[in-house]
């Protein structure tokens, strides 16, 4: 059986604001298998930093003359 995890990170961030264990955050939102809890204890949520890299900006090139 799969379970649908992703949206549970920002209830699981909240929970440890409020100074829940991992363990406690967890087991409250239900996760009870090894494998959905690891998904929430070893993400990395990098989706802010990449936000700031514009790829369709290049910066301009430099001439040799």
């Amino acid at each position: 059986m799969t379970k649908v995890i992703g949206n549970k990170w920002d209830t699981y961030l909240d929970m440890l604001q409020a100074e829940y264990s991992e363990g406690e955050a967890l087991d409250a939102l239900g996760l009870s298998r090894y494998c959905c809890r690891r998904m929430l204890m070893t993400h990395v949520d990098l989706i802010e930093k990449l936000l700031n890299y514009n790829t369709l900006e290049r910066a301009p090139e430099v001439q040799d003359e």
